[in-house]
């Protein structure tokens, strides 16, 4: 596919926001049609890691917490922050770890994704993990989770459902269910 160049023209940019996850910053533009215009985007200072768990009978587990942003209860495949510059296979086993208590022998990357990227430079990464070893769960003091084991054609069904509507998760959990029906799981 063939690589565009890039139509926008910056004119200034000023920093809005500043916190140790994210940064605004808005910028006086000309826009591709030639007009002036704002263009505000949301830095992001960690990447998006998730984590879908698998076991020998095709369990997974999910993660049910209230999210502050949505003020909505969310069910979610385990996931969090990996800060920039560190291994990202790290940070998934930290937060596998920190949310289920789950370890993995077998771990293989299945989806990057960038998650709103008309505003935001946030970018994803899921593994799938398997080999699991329960140990104990290790939230974080911002947590305060349900952990759900369940066959992962019902995960699969909550999605379907709209009852799971978490970028990472539908990604993840849709990946996976392409596999299976591509016989590669």
């Amino acid at each position: 596919m063939e690589q565009q160049q890039n139509p926008w023209q910056i004119k200034a940019s000023a920093l809005q926001y500043d916190n140790r996850w994210i940064s605004v910053t808005e910028h006086q533009v000309i826009n591709p049609s030639g007009g002036p215009g704002i263009y505000g985007v949301v830095n992001f200072k960690n990447l998006a890691i998730g984590v879908l768990a698998m076991d020998e009978e095709q369990n997974t587990w999910l993660v049910g917490q209230y999210r502050f942003a949505l003020e909505a209860y969310s069910w979610e495949i385990p996931e969090g922050g990996g800060p920039l510059g560190q291994d990202p296979l790290a940070s998934a086993k930290r937060e596998l770890l920190e949310e289920t208590g789950l370890v993995a022998s077998q771990w293989d990357l299945i989806v990057q994704l960038h998650l709103s990227n008309s505003v935001s430079d946030e970018f994803g990464m899921v593994y799938l993990a398997r080999g699991l070893e329960q140990r104990e769960p290790q939230p974080e003091e911002t947590e305060q989770l349900a952990i759900l084991r369940l066959p992962f054609e019902k995960a699969y069904q909550m999605v379907k459902k709209h009852e799971i509507t978490d970028s990472l998760s539908v990604a993840a959990i849709q990946k996976i269910k392409l596999m299976m029906l591509e016989g590669e799981l």
